[in-house]
């Protein structure tokens, strides 16, 4: 009987932190957006100058970033080079980057950045864009290796939103929400 109890115990504990993981992650299916319009095209978006505003905010919901990006897009054939520049109101973080995104498909990019660990790899779905990497993010004094999942989708041909889930061992720890509109 007592063993019972502890068997059925540890499936309730199991079952309760499977649904606490699951209920901690997003899982956001782009083919829902192949049909949605306007196609968001990342390349003539960025092509030229792009203003952001954004804001990070950690698990429990609080704002620990606000921030303004410059964003000077260049597109020169298949490569588009972004060179941002960040402005923080709130938290502190990187002051600019360079990213280079190559088209390799009719739907997929690849990506770099000096900050960013490996390729980062991009799919169009029609009206959204989702570009996955690993980034090691400086927290206090220490650098934890994260996955963003970042969303973009378009409103027209000069609005877009963006949403990013940064994921440590596929747990949501912090949400970036980014408004942009071209210049």
């Amino acid at each position: 009987m007592k063993k019972m109890i502890i068997t059925g115990l540890r499936a309730a504990a199991i079952m309760i932190g499977c649904t606490f993981i699951t209920a901690c992650s997003t899982a956001i299916d782009g083919q829902n957006y192949t049909s949605v319009e306007p196609i968001f095209d990342i390349e003539s978006f960025f092509d030229g100058q792009v203003k952001a505003w954004g804001i990070v905010q950690n698990r429990s919901g609080e704002v620990v970033q606000r921030f303004i990006v410059n964003i000077k897009g260049n597109l020169e054939g298949d490569l588009l080079t972004l060179d941002e520049t960040f402005t923080y109101g709130v938290g502190d973080g990187p002051l600019t980057r360079i990213w280079e995104i190559r088209k390799t498909d009719e739907n997929q990019f690849l990506g770099s950045a000096g900050d960013i660990a490996g390729p980062a790899q991009g799919i169009a779905y029609g009206n959204a864009f989702n570009f996955n990497y690993a980034m090691d993010l400086p927290v206090d004094d220490t650098e934890y290796r994260v996955v963003f999942d970042d969303w973009f989708w378009a409103f027209d041909d000069t609005t877009m939103m963006n949403r990013s889930y940064i994921k440590k061992f596929g747990i949501v720890m912090a949400e970036v929400t980014i408004f942009m509109q071209k210049q």
